[in-house]
């Protein structure tokens, strides 16, 4: 039986060559993670042509003042994309891959409105979509710094959602289930690897880590026993980490900060002492919770596999927390293979043994199975991360 559109995978494709878009909401900063992404391509041998739409664009209309291209009238900018997106065709046509720098929506002087066109998009035949996202601070941060936009932080909460469920629909229509990926700007280096894996290593495994992060960030030799399993992953396989993002922080230090009496919070963001109203993040906590556990939820979606690790405690209990648990009941309801790394002495309850595949008591007989079972070659020891590890939220 012949496969459907939606079914096509890069392997059945006539057409050398991978074309991968990647969106985003303004302030996440996509331009310079996505070069690095092309540079880890182009060591690795494949010429990655980046094409940045809105650079394009400004190039296309040389009149118009930087940062001022959305209070353009809607015909003009329409036909600035247009015309935009016909150069990036005949790119495509030539290179050997491409990869798409766009918004998939605007919210502006104009209301809310795609960033696209259906017609173009569709004549691109991209194989992947991808949103990237990133701390709320974090993207206030740069807005403050490099765009002149009157925002609130749930402006910016509000945006990433319609960023992310445009492009998934657009992937949904075009491309079919599987092809759209939220992916966490984290660890620049490693999420740009992970990029890279999905756009030219589509068979390689792609792993949701699980792990407790919230109650256990008192305990620094935890901590590093959940680094190096983290690390152990991401050597191998595409991983998407739930703690690179760190959203749970901001609310947690607006808390602290309204029980002295304070009406201001300064937070260090990108070296930068920034203010934030006390009230103002109080008013968005729900708002976090509610896409902190969408978000995982998605992670797992996309994901091959979930590998949870259980630490023991000083106390001698389970590490485990509940929103371990919820992922991997999540996690088994969806049929994903689920792995267990179990480190405590007590023997695993039934509620982790009932949702588990296998459950295993330390990293090394984990990574020894996956290699078993052809998901991993070679060195299956601990590896070592450039970069430090970011504390992420979680549990």
């Amino acid at each position: 039986m012949s496969k459907g559109a939606g079914e096509r995978t890069l392997f059945d494709r006539r057409r050398a060559g991978v074309r991968a878009m990647m969106t985003g909401q303004v302030g996440v900063d996509k331009k310079p993670f996505i070069e690095r992404v092309a540079d880890i391509a182009r060591r690795n041998g494949k010429d990655v042509a980046v094409c940045h739409v809105g650079d394009m664009m400004y190039k296309e209309a040389p009149d118009v003042v930087a940062g001022r291209i959305l209070d353009l009238p809607r015909s003009r900018l329409d036909a600035l994309r247009r015309s935009v997106f016909k150069d990036i065709l005949r790119i495509a046509e030539k290179a050997d891959h491409v990869l798409v720098n766009t918004h998939a929506t605007f919210r502006w002087k104009h209301g809310l409105f795609p960033a696209f066109d259906h017609d173009q998009i569709m004549a691109l035949d991209v194989d992947l979509f991808m949103t990237l996202v990133d701390n709320v601070d974090a993207v206030h941060e740069r807005l403050t710094r490099e765009h002149d936009l009157r925002h609130s932080l749930k402006d910016i909460l509000v945006w990433r959602e319609e960023e992310v469920l445009a492009t998934e629909v657009i992937s949904t229509i075009i491309r079919g289930h599987g092809r759209f990926f939220i992916v966490a700007r984290g660890v620049e280096h490693d999420m740009a690897e992970c990029v890279y894996r999905l756009m030219f290593e589509p068979r390689r495994k792609k792993v949701y880590p699980s792990f407790p992060m919230s109650h256990v960030m008192d305990l620094p030799a935890v901590l590093a026993e959940i680094d190096g399993f983290r690390d152990a992953l991401a050597s191998h396989f595409i991983t998407f980490d739930p703690g690179d993002l760190d959203e749970k922080r901001l609310p947690s230090l607006a808390a602290a900060a309204h029980k002295r009496g304070e009406r201001k919070l300064l937070v260090e963001v990108h070296g930068r002492t920034m203010e934030f109203g006390v009230e103002e993040v109080m008013a968005i906590e729900t708002d976090i919770d509610s896409q902190i556990v969408a978000r995982d939820f998605k992670l797992i979606d996309q994901s091959d596999m979930i590998v949870s690790y259980v630490p023991e405690l000083p106390s001698g209990k389970p590490g485990l927390s509940s929103g371990v648990e919820r992922e991997l009941q999540h996690a088994y309801e969806t049929t994903k293979e689920v792995y267990v790394v179990w480190k405590p002495k007590a023997e695993p309850s039934p509620f982790v043994t009932k949702s588990a595949t296998v459950v295993v008591r330390s990293v090394e007989e984990l990574l020894k199975l996956f290699a078993e079972k052809n998901y991993i070659r070679g060195e299956t020891s601990f590896g070592k991360r450039d970069v430090p590890r970011q504390r992420g939220r979680h549990g």
